[in-house]
């Protein structure tokens, strides 16, 4: 059975620490991102094939949000724009700071668990599903 879920952040709060918050407290196992709308007043994403992060501060508005969550970890990438239109993306970091609103909608499938496992193709952790 999947159920969604619909959750406001809140000015201050860190996404990303948020979704595993949220995560853990509902025990979701299976989850992924519907949707994401909202404005951040710092973005921390890591880029393609880059070790270290990007930081950018001013006001960004969420353009898209997409990733796996679970309470074993997250995958996410988001998009933000700046005010001239400018748009980056990447790799979901500690330290995104809602400016006004996030508002989430988080899909959970309670027939699966998400977890990680070491690939040995180049050394990430990757997605591995399993029947709950």
């Amino acid at each position: 059975m999947v159920e969604h879920h619909v959750i406001r952040l809140r000015p201050g709060q860190d996404l990303k620490a948020e979704l595993l918050a949220f995560a853990e407290e509902h025990e979701v196992d299976a989850g992924w991102i519907v949707t994401c709308v909202g404005s951040l007043t710092q973005y921390a994403l890591r880029f393609a094939n880059v070790d270290e992060g990007s930081t950018g501060s001013g006001h960004f508005e969420i353009v898209s949000l997409t990733g796996t969550l679970a309470r074993s970890g997250a995958h996410l990438h988001m998009s933000v724009s700046d005010s001239e239109g400018r748009t980056t993306g990447g790799h979901v970091l500690d330290g995104n700071v809602v400016y006004t609103t996030a508002e989430l909608v988080i899909a959970v499938d309670h027939a699966k668990r998400f977890d990680r496992e070491v690939d040995s193709t180049y050394g990430y952790r990757e997605l591995i599903v399993w029947p709950q």
